[in-house]
C-alpha cells in the first residue's frame, strides 16, 4: 500500500477527492496533508476526514525558500510518504526539493500543457480563442509545469464563456483526473489518463 501525502495552500477540494478515492482496492492510503498556510481550509477539512494535518508557515522564512523547503521536507519525512501531490500548493519550489522527490511527485495544472504554463490559464485560453480547454496531471520536475504528463481532460470552451465560468468546468474535471491518475501512478501503470469532455 502506498503512502500519500498532499500539499495544498487553499480550501483543498483537489485534496477532498484525492482523499475520499482512497478506499477499498485503491493501491494507496493518504497519511498526510499539509499546507504553507496554517490558516488554509483544506487542513481542516483534512482533519475532517481523519487525515492527519501539518503547516510550514513560509512567510518566516521569506527570502529563504531553502529553509522553508528544509523544514517541509523534514515534516515530509516523518510521515514518511511514497508519492507526494501537489493539490493547489502555490509555492515554486526548488530543484533542491525536487530532486529528492523525483518521480514520486505529481501536480495537477488547469491547462492543456503544453500550453498556458503558469498563471491566468483561463484567461489566457480564451484570449487566444481557443474551442477546448481543460487539465493536466503530470510529473514534477525542475521545470516550471513541465514533466512527464500522467494525464489530460479535455472540456470545451462554450460561447459566452468568462474565465470564471471555464475555471468552473475546468476544475470539475480535475476532480475525476486527479483521483484517476493518481490510482493508476500509484498501481505503477505510468500510462496517461486521458478524459474527453469529463465535465463538458
Amino acid at each position: 500500500m502506498k503512502r500519500v501525502a498532499i500539499l495544498l495552500s487553499g480550501g483543498g477540494s483537489n485534496m477532498v477527492k484525492l482523499v475520499e478515492s482512497m478506499t477499498g482496492d485503491h493501491p494507496a492510503r493518504p497519511v498526510l496533508v499539509l499546507s504553507n498556510d496554517p490558516a488554509a481550509g483544506g487542513l481542516s477539512r483534512a482533519a475532517e476526514r481523519g487525515v492527519p494535518t501539518a503547516a510550514v508557515d513560509h512567510r518566516p522564512f521569506r527570502g529563504d525558500r531553502t529553509a522553508f523547503e528544509e523544514v517541509l521536507h523534514a515534516r515530509l519525512l516523518e510521515a514518511a510518504p511514497d508519492i507526494l501531490c501537489l493539490a493547489g500548493f502555490m509555492r515554486i519550489l526548488t530543484a533542491g526539493f525536487i530532486d529528492r522527490w523525483q518521480g514520486r511527485m505529481l501536480n495537477i495544472h488547469p491547462s492543456l500543457l503544453p500550453k498556458y504554463r503558469g498563471l491566468h490559464t483561463h484567461a489566457r485560453a480564451l484570449a487566444a480563442g481557443e474551442t477546448e480547454a481543460g487539465c493536466t496531471v503530470h510529473e514534477v520536475t525542475a521545470d516550471l509545469d513541465d514533466g512527464p504528463l500522467r494525464g489530460q481532460a479535455r472540456v470545451p470552451v462554450l460561447p459566452g464563456d468568462t474565465a470564471e465560468v471555464l475555471a468552473a468546468r475546468v476544475l470539475a474535471a480535475e476532480h475525476l483526473l486527479y483521483p484517476a491518475v493518481l490510482r493508476r501512478f500509484a498501481a505503477g501503470d505510468l500510462t496517461p489518463v486521458r478524459l474527453d469532455s469529463a465535465a463538458g
